[in-house]
């Protein structure tokens, strides 16, 4: 509640999942909260882009495999749309490459299917926040794992995408990259994490990107950071 004593407005979620008994079971668990709503459901990401038309979502939960539109493409078009949702992927990250490519495509994180409700819910409004939901250590070791799709420039100051960055935020960009976190890159810089937090606000807003993950993605395309191994 704010300080007039007036509820929040709940958090508007689409569910896109090609198995009806996975959306009834998703909308279930989200209902069931106070401060989330669910506000439509879709079988494909054709499905989910018509109903986007016609309805004001903040979340959607977007499942990888399905037919006719996968969540992958889905996702690349969902966020091509002025003041688009946040997408959270729903995938296995032991049998689905494609999660990588949901990440470039613009998700602002994943999950697992067999996540606990709890954990659903608490990623429900992490992103809807605006943050990410994937742990920095964890988005380094999918982009280590996924090393090979990725295209980095032969060295880092060639890019151009990094010139309007000043020397301190490409040390901030470089080690979000590199999977720490604001308050182990605040201890590394010896400056206060608030500070972190401005720099990687400051980041996100001069090369366009929509949170963290695409943040770390940008940071190994352009050879700031390099894949190990």
């Amino acid at each position: 509640m704010n300080g007039s004593g007036a509820a929040a407005s709940p958090i508007r979620v689409v569910v896109v999942d090609d198995q009806p008994l996975v959306r009834a079971g998703f909308a279930m668990v989200l209902d069931a909260q106070p401060d989330i709503e669910v506000v439509g459901e879709a079988g494909d990401g054709a499905e989910a882009l018509a109903l986007l038309e016609r309805t004001t979502a903040d979340v959607v939960v977007m499942d990888i495999r399905m037919p006719v539109m996968d969540g992958v493409e889905a996702t690349e078009r969902i966020g091509e749309r002025p003041n688009p949702p946040k997408i959270l992927v729903l995938t296995t990250f032991d049998t689905d490459n494609d999660a990588f490519a949901a990440l470039q495509a613009g998700a602002s994180g994943y999950l697992l299917k067999d996540v606990p409700p709890e954990d659903f819910l608490a990623a429900i409004r992490v992103v809807a926040a605006g943050d990410s939901v994937v742990a920095p250590r964890l988005t380094r070791r999918l982009l280590e794992r996924f090393a090979g799709q990725l295209v980095p420039a032969p060295e880092p100051q060639d890019d151009d995408r990094l010139a309007v960055l000043t020397e301190r935020e490409r040390d901030v960009l470089e080690l979000v990259g590199r999977g720490l976190s604001n308050s182990e890159i605040a201890a590394r810089l010896y400056v206060a994490e608030t500070t972190v937090k401005t720099h990687l606000g400051r980041i996100l807003t001069k090369l366009e990107l929509r949170d963290r993950v695409q943040a770390v993605v940008l940071a190994y395309q352009t050879g700031l950071v390099r894949p190990t191994g």
